[in-house]
């Protein structure tokens, strides 16, 4: 675990309307880093696709708890971690394949891929009836001589 130089945290209601909320807050706190417009847009695309995820799967018929805390770690390094108390998921494996999906036609299936492709490292915890937290790394680059 790194150590933490500077963190928020936020819990909101698993309301659709608060997705673009939490990818804003997630992007204007990564901010202080730094980082290219291409890395905002990647830890924004990342953190709806967590969000989205835990309103969609955790509460399919229930408004519950969405947390979203996010830490400047030594090294660079922003941790990203979305969690709820919902549902969870039976089997991590099977849920991170490409394709795969329990919300219905309408859902494409590649949410954890989404993330893992637009973030440096992806891991998820979760237990059946307790909840899921899905905790994303990315090193934002440090600026030589004012460039990149």
């Amino acid at each position: 675990m790194r150590k933490s130089v500077n963190y928020i945290r936020l819990e909101f209601p698993s309301r659709s309307s608060n997705e673009g909320f939490a990818r804003m807050a997630a992007a204007c706190f990564a901010s202080q880093m730094d980082p290219t417009l291409n890395e905002v847009e990647d830890i924004k695309t990342a953190v709806s696709e967590a969000v989205t995820n835990a309103i969609v799967h955790a509460y399919p018929d229930s408004i519950g708890k969405v947390s979203l805390k996010a830490k400047i770690c030594e090294g660079n390094i922003l941790e990203i971690s979305i969690k709820d108390a919902g549902k969870g998921i039976p089997n991590i494996d099977k849920a991170r394949q490409p394709m795969y999906t329990t919300g219905g036609e309408e859902r494409s299936g590649m949410g954890f891929t989404i993330m893992e492709s637009f973030m440096d490292a992806l891991t998820v915890h979760s237990t059946p009836g307790k909840g899921t937290t899905v905790t994303m790394h990315k090193k934002i680059a440090s600026r030589a001589n004012g460039q990149r």
